[in-house]
């Protein structure tokens, strides 16, 4: 069984994995001159990932700052978390 960490760490890796299919079918799109709607929509696909991908991997630092404030996730302050944070938002 996997832990906790172990388990949101393989969900992020998917998310991105998913991310990085939908960018090569956006450059396939673009390669074989697709439509503008299909272009975007896939665009939007690889954003909304990436994004998905981003507050995944700032809740994880954020939940091990809260179970250890002195031991912050990466040396990160709450400030420089909020500020990852809203880098996504």
């Amino acid at each position: 069984m996997s832990t906790p960490d172990a388990e949101a760490r393989r969900k992020i890796v998917n998310r991105l994995r998913r991310a990085r299919g939908q960018l090569d079918a956006v450059v396939s799109a673009v390669e074989n001159d697709a439509s503008c709607r299909e272009v975007v929509t896939q665009l939007a696909a690889v954003s909304s990932a990436l994004d998905r991908a981003g507050f995944a991997i700032v809740s994880s630092a954020m939940k091990d700052c809260v179970g250890d404030p002195e031991g912050s996730a990466d040396g990160l302050t709450t400030d420089e978390l909020e500020k990852l944070f809203l880098m996504l938002a």
